[in-house]
């Protein structure tokens, strides 16, 4: 019997040390959950262990084979080119390995159950019809990355019985967390839940929660909530999985045509492995290098 391919997972990384140990977490959790299955994980940058050392130590372990599966929710330029680069990169370093690489996690519908199990926790029982959603994603300077946090929002909103899902995004995107709150209130809400899309806990996620706040302090005649990031659910363990198994049979292209609930990722295939420029996060560690989105006099301060 062969060996089944290793899962390595890759991660955007933080500088919140709690975000990064709730990726290790998820990791080993994995690897608990299915003890016959070489796991490991590392990130793109900002925490440790770095990608590269998750590869070594699964080469270190006898794997010559292995499936990436990117725990992102939107295929950014990281999934689209960093985490490939990195890849051929350890291709060089260890010859005789190879990998298939599988797709960002969201918009599944077992996420969508989870976000909406977020709502429900803050709501406690109120009428879903009273209820207007701001979806807040990361943020790119991908449009394509960006419009798939919109048909997210649009997936949670049909069928489910909200006034509506918004759309906003906390970083290098607009309209930023004040003006979808903004939005939300010209279109006549009066009670707004702000539900972060975010896997786990992190600076981002922080910053959107203390500009809710900030808001909501402004605007005490509505009723602004704060739902909590999507955390290591059983959901997300079994996506993840279904991830990997996508990878390893080679069924990528099929799952992403033939599916009427998943994303297409449009222009996905072609750029896997394109040379990608080197970038910095301006938002994930407190500095500000003028990329000029920050929309509106509202200011981020930060203590990290």
């Amino acid at each position: 019997m062969t060996t089944p391919p290793a899962l390595l997972i890759a991660g955007h990384g933080t500088r919140d040390d709690a975000g990064a140990e709730a990726f290790r977490d998820f990791v080993r959790e994995l690897g608990r959950r299915h003890p016959d299955l070489p796991v490991a994980g590392g990130f793109i940058e900002l925490s440790p262990p770095p990608l590269g050392e998750a590869v070594a130590e699964l080469v270190e372990r006898g794997v010559r084979r292995f499936a990436a599966v990117p725990l992102m929710l939107v295929s950014a330029g990281h999934a689209k080119g960093d985490i490939p680069a990195a890849l051929a990169r350890e291709k060089e370093r260890h010859p005789g390995i190879s990998y298939t690489y599988g797709r960002p996690l969201g918009p599944h519908p077992a996420l969508l159950s989870v976000l909406e199990r977020r709502l429900d926790e803050v709501l406690g029982g109120a009428d879903r019809a009273e209820v207007t959603v701001l979806l807040v994603g990361r943020g790119s300077t991908d449009p394509d990355a960006n419009a798939e946090v919109f048909k997210a929002a649009r997936l949670l909103w049909e069928g489910r019985g909200y006034a509506g899902v918004e759309t906003a995004f906390v970083s290098l995107a607009a309209p930023d967390v004040p003006s979808g709150l903004e939005r939300c209130a010209a279109l006549g809400a009066r009670r707004i839940v702000v539900l972060p899309y975010f896997l786990f806990t992190g600076i981002l996620p922080d910053r959107v929660r203390q500009q809710t706040q900030d808001w909501a302090a402004a605007h005490p005649e509505l009723d602004v909530r704060s739902a909590d990031v999507i955390g290591p659910e059983p959901e997300l363990l079994d996506l993840v999985m279904e991830r990997y198994e996508e990878a390893v049979k080679g069924d990528l292209r099929m799952n992403c045509d033939s599916c009427v609930y998943r994303i297409a990722l449009p222009g996905f295939e072609d750029k896997v492995g394109l040379p990608q420029q080197p970038h910095f996060h301006p938002d994930d560690d407190g500095h500000h290098h003028g990329h000029g989105h920050h929309h509106g006099g509202h200011s981020h301060s930060h203590a990290h």
